[in-house]
């Protein structure tokens, strides 16, 4: 039995910059596309412009990357509903979440952006963006080792790019349009990052302890495809990401 039933492809844009960080950088387009991980056809498309809420007036360096107006992120959501309403159109569609893999081109998107965003304002996620598959890694499998950014990767896979680079939602149909190749030269797609904490092995003859244990302290509250709308609050915990936009 296969270990999924669909990929979810996303690529994040975010405010930036032209010279030095912005700070905290927040994500703007959030897109995302499914795929169906047996026969690879590409089943939809997702996406919604998100309001920045520190540097709520793009930059012209941004708009000009991007291609994202002023106005469409003015009428954006919050990032806590962008998360909400990709759950909800994946629970429409029968999705199940312990058969779903987030798939990106590089680690940026899950392990820094949107880890860094969600944690700074504190915003619960979807588990399922805690682990995900970095494209880069069994696309060297099938064409060998070699530093390319996504649009040089699809020229040597010999597809042909689609759309406008660095619109979030371009760049995901052809990260996915790249996925279906790798499958297609037969390289097994498997989790390359997470975020969750790692099991310590259990020594063979452990016992259970004689004495009561404490209880771990209660999280905050992680979100299921069903999960409706939620808002954003106040985090404690400061904002380090880097939009990555050389090494894409």
């Amino acid at each position: 039995m296969a270990r999924w039933d669909f990929f979810l492809v996303v690529d994040f844009e975010a405010t930036c910059q032209e010279k030095g960080r912005i700070y905290p950088q927040e994500i703007i387009e959030f897109p995302a596309v499914l795929v169906d991980a047996a026969t690879g056809s590409l089943v939809s498309a997702f996406r919604t412009y998100v309001r920045p809420r520190h540097h709520p007036q793009l930059t012209a360096f941004c708009k000009e990357l991007t291609g994202i107006e002023q106005s469409q992120v003015d009428g954006g959501v919050g990032l806590g509903e962008a998360l909400a309403k990709l759950d909800a159109r994946l629970a429409a569609a029968g999705v199940a979440r312990n058969r779903l893999a987030v798939v990106t081109w590089g680690d940026w998107d899950c392990k820094t952006m949107l880890e860094s965003e969600c944690r700074f304002k504190g915003i619960p996620k979807p588990e399922y963006f805690d682990r995900w598959v970095n494209l880069r890694i069994p696309f060297e499998a099938a064409f060998g080792p070699g530093r390319r950014n996504l649009q040089e990767a699809v020229k040597e896979a010999g597809l042909q790019w689609v759309g406008r680079l660095h619109c979030g939602l371009d760049d995901a149909r052809n990260t996915a349009y790249l996925l279906v190749e790798v499958m297609r030269r037969g390289v097994a797609i498997s989790i390359t990052g997470s975020l969750a904490p790692a099991l310590a092995p259990k020594e063979e003859g452990d016992e259970a302890p004689s004495q009561p244990q404490p209880q771990p302290q209660p999280q905050a509250q992680r979100v299921g495809l069903n999960l409706g709308m939620w808002a954003g609050g106040a985090g404690a915990l400061p904002c380090c990401c880097f939009c990555g936009v050389a090494s894409r």
